[in-house]
């Protein structure tokens, strides 16, 4: 599975809105980079109590990447 598709996988499975799920990846020289966008109301439920849910995405994403040699992963995640 690609990183687009298991971000989206995840994120989709904890929303309320999973329609206005949208994550695309882009890169540069240094890193790829995955921007996931949610709906207002589904923000809270994706960064969690202290971020929780939010380090648990980054951290899957950065594993998956790692196993699969892909170099360095950052997630960011933000509203439509």
């Amino acid at each position: 599975m690609d990183l687009v598709g298991l971000t989206e996988y995840l994120v989709k499975n904890i929303v309320k809105n999973p329609d206005e799920v949208e994550v695309t990846l882009t890169e540069n020289e240094k890193e790829k980079i995955v921007n996931v966008k949610v709906a207002d109301d589904d923000m809270g439920v994706v960064i969690g109590r202290g971020g929780k849910v939010a380090n648990s995405i980054r951290n899957i994403v950065q594993a998956s990447a790692y196993i699969n040699k892909l170099g360095h992963v950052r997630v960011n995640i933000d509203t439509k």
